[in-house]
């Protein structure tokens, strides 16, 4: 059947369009002013953020295409050169609207609430007189002018470093001028606040602000002529050939100086600089036209999440959301009886991150335990885990940990938390070559009574204390003994040079995830040619995988119902006549990170549901070692397909994207008003 579509790219969605659109939802909730004021302004500065992620990653990726002659269309049927002329009109638009909401509705209402973001040109005399002093006394020593001539060339401007350019003239010279260039501090707060007499008012001055009113004192005998704030976004698309690299922690450490020095591919000024100063950063920074992107205010809006964490203003940010403890453990002082009775599931953040901690740091006291296996891709800064990890192997039990040093931006962060761990004791290791371990679980070996007993936990989200408060993510404590084989095999294939095991309860990438998971979807449509009953449901962050939608258009055509939660990416098309009519696409965008990744087959009345590590794109599937596994406690698959149910109801955080890729509102009126994240925190699945 899949003949009557072929490979059409009308079909397909592109995938960093797709990815856009994402951000334009998370744009639409900074928007939203049923959102409390400091929430929205999270929002903001998360779409800014994303976009430089996006632009030193994927946007970055395209130009390399472009420069090395690659006219191969993607799925969707555009060349590299289509698609970052499509990117370009896109954020174009998206940053307009983003910087009209930030001045036209954000600095109103702040003012409104009593916080003000004070201009240069609105500060009183006594103001000015104590930015003065602050200044001289803080921000002076910091700065370092750098001036450009034939003495001194032009400097290296480090990516996403928040600058000022100007010209000087001297007082003896005025027909001459010198083009300098002065870094804004980023060891120094962003916003400062002005000294108010009144408690409910409370006034800030960006710091570059600052800068610009006082600039002249670093150039004595100069004056300063329109200084002017600009950012630079460079490429940081790494690539580290792993083969040929001696030490793979010294390859990553030397590529990683390369990330901030990389070509540039973005341009931010103030919309007001100066056409002087716009054309020597273009040729200094050898950046073309469509690259130069014009600010309408502070460039760089991350700092807006700062106020989430500024004191007093409870009543802008969202009531305090206190996690709770799975009703499986309350009072249970010990985490290991409990598992042996049933298997446990965990629902971050509304059910506690605090069991995984302890079933870490319990393994490392417990005189019982052997040997703890875990893998590690993105964790905290101060993580209770690895100082578990680091006891245990003081107190001379086996700990191997697999820590993935190529997580991106979170290379260095690893790099450090290895040497630490092989300090401690530890044996460390990188994963295979050419794949990163992406793949959440923890083995604990354990010698009781009747024997060695293996305990797992395995996750669909980060071992990463802070994460798990504001991620949605699903956990699984087990001792089922196909789990523990299996998780042993995997271990054994991680560390070791075991060919890839078969595996009782397991699916990995890049080995047979991928053909599972089309395997069901089969299943699906063949249950649907025979008259039966078959349903869909997944939800995942991203679904890209060509393979994948195609099973999806041939299920639907045969009549299976298809439901896809997909937070970012989707480049299936829904609703299309004649392919997809039985397709149905939400993303959920709202307080919490969607970051479950679950899938449901109906099965003829059998129902089966899988929990994975991995999204439905190929750098998952092919690229990164990623577990699913099916969940075979009846209770906890019933709590999950529940789940999925009061998801499918939201009418508040969803959005339902039609054939065209774009995403809209759920009409509520005359239903039932469901936000699913706000459900789940009042209401535990158990009920």
């Amino acid at each position: 059947m899949r003949n009557c579509y072929g490979n059409k790219k009308e079909y397909f969605i592109n995938r960093e369009l797709s990815w856009l659109e994402f951000n334009h939802r998370v744009l639409e909730e900074a928007k939203d002013k049923s959102n409390p004021l400091f929430e929205r302004l999270k929002f903001l500065s998360i779409v800014s953020s994303n976009l430089d992620e996006f632009f030193m990653i994927r946007v970055a990726s395209l130009k390399d295409q472009v420069n090395a002659n690659y006219i191969k269309t993607d799925s969707s049927g555009l060349t590299p050169m289509e698609q970052l002329d499509l990117i370009e009109n896109r954020v174009r638009r998206m940053v307009y609207e983003q910087y009209n909401t930030y001045n036209r509705s954000f600095i109103p209402q702040m003012k409104k609430n009593g916080v003000s973001l004070v201009d240069k040109n609105d500060l009183t005399n006594e103001e000015r007189k104590y930015l003065e002093q602050y200044f001289i006394d803080v921000i002076f020593p910091v700065l370092t002018p750098m001036a450009v001539d034939s003495s001194r060339p032009f400097p290296i401007i480090l990516g996403k470093t928040l600058n000022i350019a100007m010209n000087i003239k001297n007082d003896k010279n005025i027909s001459d001028s010198v083009f300098a260039i002065v870094q804004v501090p980023s060891v120094l707060p962003r916003l400062k606040q002005l000294p108010v007499e009144k408690r409910e008012e409370r006034r800030y001055v960006l710091l570059e602000e600052i800068i610009i009113m006082f600039v002249e004192k670093l150039f004595l005998g100069y004056d300063v002529v329109s200084p002017f704030c600009f950012r630079i976004t460079r490429n940081a698309d790494l690539t580290i050939d792993e083969e040929e690299a001696e030490d793979l922690l010294k390859e990553i450490e030397k590529t990683l100086k390369k990330r901030k020095t990389g070509a540039a591919i973005r341009l931010e000024i103030d919309s007001k600089m100066d056409d002087k100063l716009v054309q020597i950063l273009k040729k200094s920074m050898e950046v073309q036209e469509g690259e130069i992107y014009k600010i309408n205010g502070p460039i760089d809006l991350t700092f807006l999440n700062a106020f989430m964490f500024f004191d007093g203003y409870d009543n802008l940010k969202y009531p305090v959301h206190n996690p709770r403890t799975p009703e499986d453990l309350i009072d249970k002082n010990d985490i290991y009886e409990v598992i042996q009775r049933k298997d446990i599931m965990l629902f971050h953040p509304f059910e506690s991150f605090h069991p995984v901690v302890e079933f870490i740091n319990r393994a490392a006291n417990d005189p019982k335990v052997l040997s703890i296996k875990q893998t590690l891709y993105r964790v905290s800064g101060d993580s209770p885990i690895i100082k578990s990890l680091k006891k245990a192997a003081g107190r001379g039990k086996q700990v191997t940990v697999l820590v993935e040093v190529k997580a991106r931006f979170d290379e260095e962060n690893n790099i450090q938390w290895a040497k630490q761990l092989e300090k401690a004791g530890c044996h460390v290791v990188y994963g295979l070559v050419g794949l990163k371990t992406h793949c959440k679980i923890t083995l604990v070996v354990r010698m009781e009574s009747h024997g060695v007993k293996r305990y797992v936990h395995l996750s669909t989200g980060n071992y990463n204390d802070i994460t798990a408060k504001f991620y949605t993510d699903i956990g699984v404590f087990t001792c089922r003994e196909s789990f523990g084989e299996d998780a042993t095999s995997l271990f054994n294939m991680l560390t070791g040079c075991s060919d890839v095991p078969n595996m009782r309860s397991f699916c990995l990438a890049p080995y047979n995830l991928k053909s599972t998971i089309l395997s069901l979807i089969k299943n699906e449509a063949e249950n649907a040619r025979l008259g039966k009953m078959s349903k869909i449901v997944i939800k995942m962050n991203a679904l890209v995988d060509t393979d994948i939608i195609k099973e999806l258009y041939d299920a639907s055509l045969v009549g299976v119902q298809i439901e896809l939660i997909i937070r970012g990416i989707c480049c299936l098309k829904p609703g299309v006549d004649g392919l997809s009519e039985n397709i149905r696409v939400r993303s959920i965008v709202g307080r919490f990170l969607e970051h479950t990744r679950v899938l449901y087959f109906y099965n003829d009345g059998e129902e089966k549901v899988y929990l994975t590590s991995a999204d439905l794109m190929p750098r998952n599937l092919y690229r990164r070692v990623e577990l699913m596994f099916g969940v075979e406690d009846t209770s906890l698959k019933s709590r999950l397909v529940k789940m999925l149910h009061v998801i499918l109801a939201d009418n508040v955080k969803a959005r339902l994207m039609n054939s065209e890729g774009i995403y809209k509102k759920i009409d509520r009126r005359g239903k039932k008003i469901v936000n699913s994240q706000n459900y789940f925190i009042e209401n535990d699945l158990l009920e």
